[in-house]
């Protein structure tokens, strides 16, 4: 296939595909096609969905229809290089590492248990989509000493707020929620809270860092979010 690749998805939406991997660079081209397209919307289409490698268009094919639409779209693409340079907005989210599956995760890199928390708070990740449950972001950048499989059989219940590693990826569940990556840790914020005026935390194209933090700061930092205090930095790179 050769890409950018225009494919229907149903008869209101149309994929604009970028390639068949899981890159940095792809993810800019994404990134860039939508802002382009959020600065100059297209009249016809109602939402944007950036994907790993695709911008998903949902469109009201009774005003537009699938051929001018890529047209169009075509048409934005050309001299499309990247996101705009610019400064990055990094989350930091702090984490207690008390996880069940830390020793295993470890034993697995046979390093320490220090040395996998040294490793996970040291990248800044790439959210690269939001997907599986609100707010639930898809992140780049894991070390690959910390590539763990995923569980055999997934637990019934992962609560909310869990840091886990899965495969090649890293992420936070937002809810409870069935699960089979590796539990290292928890967060006491909530990637998505609908009770906020921003219920999703993040974007896609944002960056997290993990903050390590001790068992006594994380059970503070639950009595002040539930204050109404913002418990999570967020850094301009």
């Amino acid at each position: 296939m050769e890409y950018p690749a225009f494919l229907p998805a149903g008869d209101c939406a149309l994929s604009v595909e970028f390639g068949d991997a899981i890159h940095p660079e792809i993810n800019a081209r994404i990134r860039a096609l939508r802002e382009a397209l959020e600065r100059k919307p297209i009249r016809g289409v109602r939402e944007y969905v950036p994907t790993f490698r695709s911008l998903l268009v949902l469109y009201e094919p009774c005003v537009l229809g699938f051929d001018r639409l890529v047209k169009k779209l075509q048409a934005r693409m050309a001299g499309l290089r990247g996101v705009a340079e610019g400064k990055r907005r990094v989350y930091v989210i702090p984490v207690c590492y008390n996880g069940e599956d830390l020793d295993f995760v470890a034993a697995h890199a046979r390093i320490t248990r220090e040395e996998v928390v040294r490793l996970h708070c040291a990248p800044d990740y790439l959210i690269y989509m939001l997907g599986f449950l609100p707010g639930f972001a898809y992140l780049g950048g894991l070390d690959a000493k910390l590539h763990t499989p995923r569980l055999q059989n997934p637990r019934t219940k992962i609560p909310a707020g869990a840091v886990g590693i899965g495969g090649e990826q890293t992420g936070i569940y937002p809810l409870d929620s069935p699960g089979g990556w590796r539990l290292i840790g928890r967060t006491p914020v909530r990637p998505y809270d609908a009770s906020r005026a921003q219920p999703i935390l993040y974007a896609a194209g944002d960056f997290i860092r993990f903050a390590p933090i001790a068992m006594v700061e994380y059970a503070d930092l639950e009595r002040r979010q539930a204050a109404g205090e913002t418990i999570w930095e967020v850094r301009e790179a």
